[in-house]
């Protein structure tokens, strides 16, 4: 591949990268590990391609093609590694979900680093993984494979740490997380099989783009706090559920409080209130079926919309989610117990009931029950 084919290639590039940078500016997820991860990303792999570049300046050893040839192989090999180690962190993030743990893992990736770095330094006297002549030519060295395989084994890795916990992902997690690898694998190898092609960071720009479309784009209908869907979210889903219903298929909602939210808080901490709305979800999670949506209200309220058009159906699912709240307060370890007020009802499409009023309607029907319990 020519110098200006490169350099054409790697700006079509930078330019998509500059706009999913633009567009996940805006995102409201700002501050978090996962969005400073997935903006690292995009930073490395906009100087990596900018490196590649200056890797290029091959030939005309009497101008200063030899400055840029040196510099731009050296920086690129100095930093090769950050790409793959900021993808493990950001899966490991997606994944665990415990920043204590990612941050651990970041100090190994940091040793991995600076170890490349030492090697880097060492190959400039030895000519270990590239050399350059003195008409300014670059050559691969004895073990120029090496670095490959490092990027290779900790994008296996992050990989390996997707499929084993699997069951905690959506569909557009796992292809997102999963794909990744295929594209700068796929350019890696025709990188390494055909000499002067710059394929692998191509093929990262095509994974970056996948995960913005498949995950960092969807961050604006998750709920932060519990990982389920937020109202933007529920409004939609709701409008589209409402649009498509039927005399002969229809859907049903039940709205959820947890109640005593605000004494939990002041009693135990605002950590500990988090905590009795993660430990909801997880509850709804277990006794619901995976396809069934779920979205936080607001506060301590919760909605989950069922493909259930049966009221006795509804009402046993309703028993159900009652069971599985009594038996985690007699298991769990928590100071608090939880307490939930229930407000449920199929739509009736002859009713044609729009959004507002139907929020209204099962709003009714969840702060009557809560009055009931109240004069038990």
């Amino acid at each position: 591949m020519s110098l200006a084919s490169n350099i054409i290639i790697n700006i079509y590039s930078i330019i998509i990268l500059g706009i999913i940078y633009f567009q996940s500016s805006k995102q409201d997820e700002k501050g978090t590990l996962q969005y400073n991860l997935y903006m690292k990303m995009l930073q490395v792999t906009v100087l990596l391609l900018i490196l590649d570049i200056l890797s290029r300046f091959d030939g005309k050893p009497d101008t200063i093609y030899p400055f840029i040839n040196q510099t731009g192989n050296f920086l690129i090999f100095l930093f090769n590694l950050m790409l793959p180690s900021l993808w493990i962190l950001y899966v490991h993030n997606q994944v665990i979900q415990k920043e204590e743990q990612t941050k651990k893992l970041m100090c190994f990736l940091v040793i991995l680093n600076i170890l490349n770095a030492i090697m880097l330094i060492i190959s400039q006297f030895f000519g270990w993984l590239y050399y350059i002549d003195s008409n300014n030519i670059y050559h691969r060295g004895p073990f120029f494979t090496v670095p490959a395989i490092v990027i290779i084994s900790l994008i296996g890795f992050a990989s390996i740490i997707c499929i084993c916990n699997i069951k905690r992902l959506t569909k557009s997690h796992i292809f997102a997380l999963v794909f990744f690898a295929v594209p700068p694998l796929c350019g890696m190898a025709i990188q390494v099989l055909f000499y002067g092609n710059s394929m692998m960071l191509i093929g990262v720009v095509i994974s970056l783009l996948i995960v913005f479309l498949n995950i960092q784009n969807h961050t604006i209908y998750i709920d932060y706090l519990t990982k389920v869907n937020n109202r933007k979210k529920l409004d939609l889903y709701l409008k589209e559920k409402i649009n498509m219903s039927t005399p002969n298929k229809t859907f049903s909602a039940i709205m959820i409080d947890l109640d005593n939210f605000k004494f939990i808080n002041d009693t135990y901490g605002h950590d500990k209130g988090d905590r009795a709305l993660q430990n909801l979800v997880i509850l709804l999670e277990r006794v619901l079926k995976s396809k069934d949506f779920i979205a936080r209200f607001g506060g301590d309220e919760f909605f989950v919309v069922l493909d259930v058009m049966d009221l006795e159906q509804l009402k046993r699912i309703v028993f159900r989610i009652n069971q599985a709240v009594e038996k985690q307060n007699e298991y769990n370890n928590e100071p608090f117990k939880l307490s939930l007020s229930m407000g449920y009802i199929v739509y009736d499409y002859n009713s044609h009931m729009e959004l507002e009023e139907f929020f209204r309607k099962i709003d009714a029907l969840m702060y009557e029950n809560k009055q009931k319990k109240k004069h038990k």
